[in-house]
């Protein structure tokens, strides 16, 4: 099996990927809408979730669309570029990471799911939709965000591997990074101090 049929071709797609990653919309966002920097409310996380406790529901869901897009697109480029499932996943890994790690801003970002969501669309729809489906019932009942983004991303692996197989080990990467990244909302959980809706 070829992993990497065109590795110029990957490497500079996988820097795209980064530097789109790195731009964290929520911030251009806020400061159309005139809102205060979502880094310093809440949980200090620049996503849609705090633009909206600060904003309401549009420059959340603009915030949204706009951080799964730099995900999604980097990917659909190399799907159409016939890289290799494995040379996609890089490129989706890169997209997320650049959402967490920003060179733009000090490599302080943000939680990346909005940014997994849209690469995860783009490499393996059928997985990511019930992952969102799943994130939308565990909102629906216990109405806290990081708690939903937690429990689907971690049935992420389970079902990509009966699903989309060849996708399992970016899923696998992606639960990791984001449950790491989640692990102060994990621990205001714990001890029942997290923000709902």
């Amino acid at each position: 099996m070829t992993y990497i049929s065109d590795p110029v071709l990957t490497v500079l797609l996988c820097l795209l990927a980064y530097l789109a990653g790195s731009v964290l919309f929520a911030l251009p966002v806020c400061r159309a809408w005139h809102l205060p920097d979502p880094r310093a409310q809440g949980s200090g996380n620049p996503g849609a979730t705090n633009v909206y406790r600060t904003g309401g529901w549009v420059p959340a869901l603009l915030t949204l669309a706009l951080d799964a897009a730099k995900g999604g697109f980097p990917v659909w480029l190399a799907s159409l570029a016939d890289l290799s499932i494995f040379a996609q996943a890089m490129v989706a890994l890169c997209a997320v990471t650049g959402h967490m790690i920003p060179v733009f801003y000090r490599f302080k970002g943000g939680k990346g799911v909005a940014t997994a969501l849209g690469a995860g669309l783009a490499l393996a729809p059928l997985t990511t939709l019930l992952l969102c489906a799943i994130w939308a019932i565990v909102m629906w009942r216990w109405r806290i965000s990081a708690l939903a983004s937690i429990v689907a991303i971690v049935s992420g692996p389970l079902l990509s591997a009966f699903l989309e197989p060849d996708t399992l080990p970016l899923f696998g990467l992606l639960a990791l990074l984001i449950v790491v990244r989640h692990r102060n909302n994990l621990i205001r959980m714990a001890q029942g101090r997290e923000p709902g809706f």
